[in-house]
């Protein structure tokens, strides 16, 4: 799988993230490259280690996002990081938390406040119980006009007793949240909102895998992952929420639907928000034409624009993008999503896999899809 970022607020400097992946949730190796002319050309990859044994387990890194902060024209990675004592990637429900490279300094994302450190991050996480997270790469940072950053991921939550919570016994459980970080004597200072909760009579895995975009009145809209895997009955959608202050306090997560209030199925997958510079917004994200099983199938996946009035889907503004073909063994996933305008022709440049998760082996080829919009 492969993703890009521009590296500064104006101009064409690339970074280029590739991760290579022989199961589920683990990245194996991660390869640096740099580009100077919109990706014309790259320099070397450079490979970057995300594992490293150590007496307490595994010490995984996982690299997640990117983005330019115009304020300072830093330009800021994101990634998750844990050790897993077993190296089994369900014990990173309970110990990843998110760190950030800026500078080239490392630094871990933690909650101001004296009660605040590395074992307990962010309200509800705790070393060992619970965890922070990116869910994917299409988890893109926004920044508000007031320089606010504004980070979406997801947490695990809590028991009364202190365990994590899975209701439905699903193969994870979470609550989205937003993390609002600002500079403060040259790092961030981070604020956690409340956590956005799902129904687990209606997604049997929570909330995952947010998604922002901020609209025309100032609201702020997200998308999230949600999952029928535990009961295929229900109908699998994605779901919308909003946020009238900032993105601190979230309406209730309601199914995303089309402008005329038609829902559409979706499988258990991420999606991304991307605004555009002509004013438009615009959602890439997979539709089935039936209602999918939990993460399946994973095709075909549309673009279509968002109205900035009522945050739903123009059902008439969607364009294929890719779907599975006659030669396609049907275990196909088109995954995984990131996106971003070009500076150069304003196409949509899409950086997204064709994989075949397959029992013996993983293949698939990292592919870049340019959308004219």
């Amino acid at each position: 799988m492969a993703a890009a970022w521009y590296t500064s607020a104006k101009g064409t400097s690339l970074l280029s993230v590739e991760t290579r992946y022989s199961r589920s949730d683990t990245v194996d190796i991660a390869y640096y490259r740099t580009s100077r002319d919109n990706g014309r050309t790259w320099s070397r990859p450079t490979r970057h280690k995300t594992a490293e044994r150590r007496p307490e387990g595994m010490l995984r890194r996982h690299p997640r996002t990117g983005i330019n902060e115009p304020t300072t024209g830093k330009f800021i990675e994101f990634f998750v990081q844990g050790v897993l004592p077993t190296d089994d990637p369900l014990e990173g429900m309970r110990r990843w938390n998110i760190f950030y490279r800026v500078d080239g300094k490392e630094y871990q994302a933690i909650q101001h406040g004296q009660e605040f450190g590395p074992d307990h991050p962010f309200p509800g996480v705790h070393a060992g119980r619970s965890m922070v997270m990116l869910g994917d790469v299409s988890s893109v940072p926004l920044i508000l006009k007031n320089g606010t950053i504004l980070l979406p991921a997801i947490t695990t939550p809590l028991t009364p007793e202190g365990k994590p919570y899975n209701p439905t016994g699903g193969y994870t459980y979470t609550d989205a949240i937003i993390l609002h970080a600002r500079w403060q004597n040259g790092r961030l200072a981070w604020t956690s909102s409340g956590p956005v909760k799902g129904d687990p009579a209606r997604s049997t895995r929570g909330m995952d895998e947010p998604t922002l975009a901020q609209l025309h009145d100032g609201r702020l809209m997200m998308i999230l992952r949600g999952s029928n895997d535990r009961n295929p009955a229900l109908p699998a959608y994605k779901w919308v929420c909003f946020s009238t202050d900032g993105g601190f306090h979230w309406s209730e997560p309601k199914p995303w639907t089309y402008t005329s209030g038609e829902a559409f199925f979706s499988p258990s997958a991420s999606s991304q928000l991307v605004p555009h510079s002509n004013g438009k917004l615009y959602w890439l994200g997979h539709i089935s034409a039936t209602n999918a099983r939990g993460n399946r199938p994973r095709y075909p996946v549309y673009v279509g624009e968002v109205d900035q009035t009522s945050g739903l889907l123009l059902r008439d503004s969607l364009i294929q993008i890719d779907d599975r073909q006659p030669d396609d063994d049907e275990i196909l996933m088109l995954y995984s999503l990131c996106a971003r305008e070009d500076r150069e022709d304003h196409r949509i440049n899409l950086h997204m896999s064709r994989l075949f998760a397959f029992p013996n082996a993983w293949r698939g080829d990292a592919l870049l899809y340019r959308i004219r919009v």
